[in-house]
């Protein structure tokens, strides 16, 4: 009997232990995640694919870095920090591999476990995980990290952590965030939030600005520093993570520096001078008659193409729809026709950029030409009603002769600012019915875009439109920007070929009122939010892709953005000794590229 007994309690036990493997298979700790998928990489990975994973260590690289820092903290609204502090000092739970859409492999964790429909999402951290100063990284300092960035920080980080129930400990070295929202990226998301030393801010408000060096857990860590002048990050050869298969190839460079100057054409100037290593040039104009100073001509300094398959993004003017004189969507209609994009393009580039189409060119995340079709349609339908046109019947930008006059565009956007209620009067100036005459601001950081403005306001003014340019600092230009302070700016957007929750930043209705988002235009359409949720929500690829392609459409249609030109390649000139792999990522010259993956060599 006794016999038979334990017979029936291992056959129950085998039974129940085939039964949970279907379910663990589901959701068991694993090394990595993808948002559709699997990780594209093995669980024995050897480094990432765009490495040269026995690259030498040593060296040092010198940026260029326009304007000042008066900050060490990058995660707050207050103050101005350098972009290296995030990238070189802190880390996060996973690490990204740049050459898939969006797949991500354990870095501080060592696994990664999600539940259902992934309502739930729990890391293992590694137990050797440590600080600059020895210390190791705690459950404490991640649950306190999250916590403090969304309440605390930039309101990016807000977002998310309000789609997230609760937050425990579950083991030693474990933590659990149960989420309230279904929301599929929520796990991807947390995975790369940055984990920040508690102790550090041991009586110290998280909000307020300082110059104080953070403790990271990071690769490099601060060495020198003057505020609004120089920062320097000196790699650290006690890095507890430098033999992770993800970290092989990566971190090369002894020593990595930025000096900042005034604008970018002093920071050309020192790029030929010799003071700087590298310089990305944006102009494919300039990239063609420029670059034939001595050291290029003697080899000293190398020229490299590097190609990319991500989104266009978009950048151009902006309209802020919260001023009045942007609301109607006619009259940035009127606005878009009035700027002759093949002539201005002509000018600056001598015709060599493609134009953004819309947000999501150069991808298949990208808007199909012509009407909606199949999914895409059926997404856009129940909204049609507040949709502007050319959503669902197909928008394309206006296209001019490249001559200059603009004539044939500029009669259309005359005709469309009369059907708007605006009228020249016999002052050669557009008045609406109420006698205010059709004048705005289109601040610029610097004198950046100065050129492309001055070609546009010529054009505004053939149609009685005044125009003013307000060049301002870096730190005025911030602060008006995050209160939306303005009438017409310069901004890019950009964006990845897995987009999600920042598209609520971006576009999501909140940011209409909420200071320090990046919905700039002040876009308040239910249907935007609704493909947003989709896009968040999708289980498929295929959803996936049709959601963002509705998305598309809602944005250009929308009327937004003037938009400028885009570069589906990164133009790099750099000191030979500096080397990157022959294998690019699909990101190209994007994050995790330079200086990351790079490396030294006489």
């Amino acid at each position: 009997m006794t016999r038979t007994l334990s017979t029936l309690r291992r056959l129950c036990l085998l039974f129940l232990g085939f039964f949970s493997a279907g379910v663990i298979a589901y959701a068991a700790p694993t090394y990595g995640i993808a948002m559709y998928g699997k990780p594209a990489l093995p669980p024995d990975f050897v480094s990432l694919p765009y490495v040269n994973k026995d690259a030498p260590k040593g060296g040092r690289i010198v940026f260029g870095e326009r304007g000042g820092f008066d900050s060490l903290n990058p995660y707050i609204l207050k103050g101005r920090a350098p972009w290296g502090i995030r990238v070189h000092v802190y880390e996060s739970l996973m690490g990204r591999n740049w050459d898939e859409p969006f797949s991500l492999y354990g870095l501080l964790a060592e696994s990664i476990d999600v539940g259902p429909n992934r309502n739930w999402v729990e890391f293992t951290l590694r137990p050797e995980a440590k600080f600059s100063d020895g210390t190791p990284v705690t459950v404490e300092d991640v649950i306190w990290s999250f916590k403090t960035l969304a309440e605390k920080g930039s309101p990016r980080y807000a977002n998310a952590w309000a789609k997230v129930a609760s937050a425990r400990q579950t083991g030693p070295r474990s933590v659990r965030f149960t989420f309230n929202t279904e929301d599929r990226e929520l796990p991807l998301i947390l995975g790369l939030r940055p984990v920040l030393k508690k102790a550090d801010w041991a009586g110290r408000d998280f909000a307020e600005s300082s110059l104080d060096v953070p403790t990271g857990s990071g690769p490099y860590v601060v060495d020198k520093f003057e505020a609004n002048r120089f920062i320097t990050f000196r790699r650290n050869p006690k890095y507890w993570g430098r033999n992770l298969p993800f970290n092989r190839g990566r971190n090369n460079l002894d020593e990595i520096r930025y000096e900042y100057f005034t604008d970018s054409a002093v920071i050309f100037q020192a790029f030929v001078g010799g003071v700087t290593s590298v310089y990305r040039e944006p102009s494919a104009q300039k990239w063609a008659e420029q670059y034939n100073f001595p050291a290029v001509k003697s080899g000293a300094i190398v020229k490299s193409l590097i190609p990319n398959g991500r989104p266009s993004g978009m950048r151009g003017f902006v309209f802020n729809t919260r001023r009045k004189i942007f609301s109607d969507w006619r009259v940035r209609d009127a606005l878009i026709k009035a700027f002759d994009f093949e002539f201005i393009n002509k000018v600056i580039n001598k015709g060599r950029s493609p134009r953004a189409s819309s947000y999501f060119s150069n991808s298949e995340l990208g808007l199909r030409p012509g009407p909606a079709r199949g999914k895409v349609l059926a997404l856009l339908k129940p909204f049609q009603d507040s949709l502007l046109p050319g959503a669902i019947n197909g928008y394309s930008l206006p296209k001019s002769d490249g001559s200059s006059r603009n004539r044939r565009n500029l009669r259309a956007a005359a005709k469309e600012l009369r059907t708007a209620g605006w009228r020249v009067g016999p002052d050669g100036i557009l008045h609406n019915a109420a006698g205010e005459a059709f004048h705005f601001e289109i601040m610029l950081r610097s004198g950046a875009n100065e050129a492309i403005a001055n070609l546009y306001a010529d054009s505004l003014r053939r149609l009685g439109i005044s125009v003013t340019l307000k060049s301002v600092d870096n730190a005025q230009y911030t602060t008006r920007k995050n209160a939306y302070d303005f009438d017409m700016m310069f901004n890019i957007w950009s964006l990845s070929l897995s987009p999600g929750n920042e598209q609520v930043l971006y576009w999501g209705s909140k940011g209409v009122h909420e200071k320090g988002t990046r919905n700039l235009m002040g876009m308040h359409q239910a249907a935007a939010d609704a493909m947003i949720r989709h896009m968040l929500t999708s289980k498929s690829r295929e959803d996936f892709i049709a959601a963002t392609r509705a998305l598309d459409r809602i944005l250009i249609s929308g009327r937004y953005v003037i938009p400028f030109w885009y570069n589906n390649v990164s133009r790099l000139a750099h000191l030979k000794q500096l080397k990157y792999p022959d294998k690019l990522p699909v990101y190209g010259d994007w994050l995790g590229f330079l200086p990351d993956v790079w490396w030294w060599q006489d």
